[in-house]
């Protein structure tokens, strides 16, 4: 289960630790140490899992999770220093999915991120017909649908656009399209994600030259918007 996680922690051999634990389950992670950093790569990446520390510099831990949730559903995991039992319903309150208070195991630390990840996916699975603007993708009829004409594709085409359309405008990287085209593609590379990408627009976008609705975030991966 590949996932992109923003880690929000100042002490920097803390953020080594946890850092390496959650590479080792083969998770992307982005490491930040300050508030206002993990607000703006939150809104930037659109990540599967939030790892946030109480105190943090400037913007506090309690004060971005409190931003982040009148503007996203991301899954926050909290670190904490406090043993309160008020601080931590505060967090709880303020929509942190899950805290743990330090010190901490990276074990039990990696084994809730699974937790955390596998019960977002269960909940976010889509309905049999997914649609993104003018692109309809049906699941049970395994059609895909652009400006009302069908378009004939390939399984790991369309499982891809499938993947993108279940949440639009959230950007996925290639290991996060990879994990999701195992099985479709026998020989499957980061250069197969690219080809199906540049396939589908040849078939979804008014100009392909010009894309408006298969979009590639520069130095992350792509995202399928409403155009």
């Amino acid at each position: 289960m590949c996932a992109q996680v923003v880690l929000a922690e100042d002490d920097e051999k803390q953020a080594e630790l946890v850092r390496r634990y959650l590479e080792r389950e083969n998770h992307t992670v982005i490491a930040v140490t300050d508030g206002r950093s993990a607000l703006e790569e939150v809104r930037r990446r659109q990540p599967d899992l939030l790892v946030l520390d109480v105190m943090l510099p400037g913007v506090d831990g309690l004060d971005v999770c409190r931003i982040l949730r009148r503007e996203s559903d991301v899954p926050v995991l909290m670190l904490t220093a406090r043993t309160e039992e008020d601080d931590l319903l505060l967090g709880l309150d303020l929509g942190a999915d899950d805290y743990m208070t330090k010190p901490f195991s990276p074990r039990e630390l990696a084994a809730r991120v699974r937790t955390l990840l596998r019960r977002t996916r269960v909940n976010a699975e889509p309905g049999s017909l997914l649609r993104v603007g003018e692109v309809v993708v049906d699941l049970d009829r395994h059609e895909l649908v652009a400006d009302g004409t069908k378009i004939t594709c390939t399984p790991g085409e369309f499982r891809l656009i499938a993947t993108m359309a279940a949440r639009p405008h959230r950007v996925f990287t290639r290991a996060q399209l990879l994990e999701n085209l195992h099985g479709i593609d026998q020989y499957i590379t980061t250069r197969t994600i690219d080809t199906h990408i540049l396939n589908l627009r040849k078939k979804i976008e008014p100009d392909p030259r010009r894309p408006v609705r298969l979009l590639t975030v520069y130095g992350v991966g792509y995202k399928l918007t409403d155009g």
